[in-house]
């Protein structure tokens, strides 16, 4: 009896390996490459770690059954398209794709190599991918925000801002194009905001002073600081100059609060990533990417920073700090 019972316990040991990542010893070793749009530094560490995690859950480890090569674009459409032919000359199993620049440079180097992408907007949009559901192509992942959270930002200035009259939307046109066309959309559509909406392209930081510079102007003023590599490339000199000129700022970003941004809405980039290892999991084990739908974020969350509202002579409302997921004091 007790033989039996052995031999199914082995029995049973090899079926569970034969379904792991890290099955066998002699199990080749899979590469996979990550663009980042980002600078290398904090705030992309945390997404890589993020991702790595992912991956260990799903049992990959690097250096025993999978590598990674790791590239960081910087917000540079030049570094960016280098980094994409060079990891495309790699041949990878898989890439994975952080920002609209980084996806559209990958989309003109290889239409074979599965790409994942993590945080890009509006994919269909963009002309990436036909559908949501069927992404139909060598192209699939998880997008960040869609126009609606544009009312969910003007709202939440508006509670916190008396008099709220004019919000910008910053952001760089050449990183993120897809701005233009979600504020249409937001201004398409009814909103109990009153005031008026605008954009604010920004290239460099001369023009992100200038730009914060005239709204801190203008009396009743707000703006948006959000996704986009460039505008999170450039947070400590956008926080600055919030607070040099007293312009109260929400960000789609926790750093921004963390780093002296007044409040943040928006996904936790953390779970994006996270879970855009499930797909390359996915993929590593034969699903085409064709056949994987795009998902949108689960996480939200609502930061807010007291120590900010307080410099600027703000009051934060009782019921907005109910909802806040964090408050910094």
């Amino acid at each position: 009896m007790r033989r039996r019972e052995f031999i199914v316990l082995l029995c049973g040991a090899s079926f569970f390996r034969s379904k792991t990542a890290s099955a066998e010893p002699s199990q080749k070793v899979r590469r996979v490459s990550m663009l980042l749009g980002l600078a290398e530094g904090p705030e992309a560490a945390s997404r890589v770690r993020a991702f790595r995690l992912g991956l260990q859950d799903l049992g990959w480890s690097e250096g025993r059954n999978i590598t990674i090569d790791y590239r960081y674009g910087a917000s540079d459409l030049g570094l960016i398209n280098q980094y994409a032919s060079g990891l495309v000359g790699l041949a990878p199993d898989v890439i994975v794709a952080h920002s609209t620049p980084v996806l559209a440079a990958l989309r003109k180097a290889t239409s074979s190599i599965p790409i994942v992408f993590a945080a890009v907007n509006d994919p269909v949009g963009q002309g990436f991918i036909p559908s949501l559901a069927h992404p139909g192509s060598n192209i699939t992942g998880f997008t960040f925000i869609d126009f609606e959270i544009i009312g969910k930002w003007v709202s939440l200035l508006n509670d916190v801002v008396p008099n709220l009259r004019r919000v910008a939307l910053m952001f760089d046109p050449d990183t993120s194009p897809f701005f233009e066309s979600y504020l249409r959309s937001f201004k398409a559509t009814k909103h109990p905001f009153l005031g008026e909406v605008e954009a604010a392209p920004v290239r460099n930081v001369a023009e992100i002073d200038l730009t914060v510079a005239k709204l801190g102007r203008e009396t009743g003023s707000g703006f948006i600081a959000p996704a986009d590599v460039f505008i999170n490339d450039q947070r400590d000199t956008i926080i600055k100059s919030a607070l040099k000129y007293g312009v109260p700022m929400i960000s789609v970003y926790r750093t921004f609060v963390v780093g002296g941004g007044l409040i943040s809405y928006g996904p936790d980039i953390s779970d994006v990533f996270r879970r855009a290892s499930s797909y390359v999991d996915r993929i590593l084990n034969g699903d085409p990417p064709a056949n994987l739908p795009v998902q949108s974020p689960v996480v939200y969350e609502l930061v807010i920073n007291l120590n900010t509202a307080k410099v600027l002579g703000l009051t934060i409302p009782q019921q907005v700090m109910q909802l806040a997921d964090e408050v910094i004091e």
